[in-house]
């Protein structure tokens, strides 16, 4: 491939290809909430883990047949992965080396945050330069799901390395333990995301729709709900879906009128914890709501560059999908249920035990692999259009 004949050209990255191919034999070791919790009682050992977890993002990239994989992205992984690695040959004792590691960390998460726009644009300037089909598409999306589930991995291992060893105590979450909220109180992050969303809302709009919160705890009704979760990871689920239904609410009414709220309960039982989000945005037809998970769909015009200095409302179609993501990490989900003309409801599931949250992480194998090398083969069912016949043609027709 042609980074690999890059690497081998940099003596720098000379001896990278060895280290990919044993480092690739290795398959991931999920972890719990509960034990993200407890886990940093040895440091090297932890710096050890990440070693090892941080080689399968590089893996992933390195498929073939993936057309929309910038090379640039891929080399970076390439350097981060080999400079965790010197760290393997230094003494764990060594306090210097800790503080050293520590800071390599940072870099490297600095270095990738832009990833997901650097793939977006990627994948935009695919759909502008090839044809799509169906086969295709499905790959992209695989990988796509199965690259950004690892880069949520990776970074969650790099913040709580970085946020427990730096020895600092978050002053707005001081019951935090790197960047795990043991007490996570949910109402709260629903009203913050939705004041974020309600901000930017403004300014597109000029207007936004209320909130009407509710919850239920079943296994404490006199007690708010709080969970062990990620405060950041909810957020970001949230203020997407806010971002989504209070754009449709708006598009979906006349200049003037009222805008109906926003509403959301949140009920904990004794296994999950739900969050559903109800909207009357119109909704969107049945067939069209596996799109709005895909990577390669979006209802809204892509952002310019001109616009970049301020958040877009929407644009390159990567919220729902990295979201659901988000849900599905520590073993939830994320689920559309849409009424055409009315609106849509929008249900977070995530796990009310940190002992059942796990990670859910993607293997490298041959498995994965024929799933690129799978050919389309006929439908055993019968397939209608994928767009309806409009009827108002034929009547005029008559």
């Amino acid at each position: 491939m042609k980074f690999v004949r890059f690497i081998m050209k940099n003596s720098a990255l000379a001896s990278a290809p060895k280290h990919i191919e044993h480092f690739a034999k290795f398959s991931p070791s999920p972890l719990s909430m509960k034990q993200f919790i407890d886990f940093g009682d040895c440091h090297f050992t932890h710096m050890c883990y990440l070693v090892y977890r941080y080689s399968l993002p590089f893996v992933v990239v390195n498929f073939e047949g993936i057309p929309c994989t910038p090379f640039h992205s891929v080399l970076r992984y390439v350097q981060s992965l080999m400079e965790i690695l010197e760290f393997l040959e230094k003494s764990p004792d060594d306090h210097s080396v800790l503080g050293e590691f520590v800071e390599t960390l940072v870099n490297i998460r600095n270095r990738h945050n832009d990833v997901v726009p650097t793939m977006a644009q990627g994948v935009i300037e695919y759909k502008e330069a090839f044809s799509q089909d169906p086969l295709t598409n499905q790959n992209i999306q695989y990988f796509l799901d199965r690259f950004y589930m690892s880069r949520i991995s990776i970074r969650m291992l790099i913040n709580q390395h970085t946020l427990v060893f730096d020895g600092a105590t978050n002053p707005i979450h001081p019951n935090t333990i790197g960047s795990i909220d043991q007490h996570c109180q949910v109402t709260e992050v629903v009203k913050e995301a939705y004041e974020s969303a309600k901000m930017l809302c403004d300014q597109y709009y000029l207007s936004s729709p209320a909130l009407v919160l509710q919850e239920l705890n079943t296994n404490n009704k006199n007690q708010p709900i709080s969970i062990v979760y990620v405060p950041s990871h909810l957020y970001h689920m949230l203020f997407e879906l806010f971002k989504n239904a209070m754009r449709a609410t708006i598009e979906n009414y006349n200049e003037g009128s009222s805008l109906p709220p926003i509403e959301v309960m949140v009920a904990l039982g004794g296994e999950d914890l739900s969050i559903k989000m109800t909207d009357r945005g119109g909704g969107v037809p049945f067939r069209k709501i596996e799109n709005l998970f895909s990577y390669l769909y979006s209802t809204a015009p892509i952002p310019q560059p001109d616009q970049q200095h301020r958040a877009p409302l929407a644009g390159f179609g990567y919220g729902l999908p990295i979201s659901r993501l988000y849900a599905r990490y520590f073993q939830g989900d994320l689920q559309l249920y849409s009424m055409e003309g009315y609106g849509t409801d929008a249900v977070i599931h995530l796990k009310a035990l940190s002992t059942d949250s796990v990670e859910r992480l993607p293997v490298y194998n041959k498995t994965a692999l024929r799933n690129y090398k799978v050919s389309q083969g006929a439908d055993d069912w019968c397939v209608p259009s994928r767009e309806p016949l409009d009827l108002a043609v034929f009547r005029l027709a008559k």
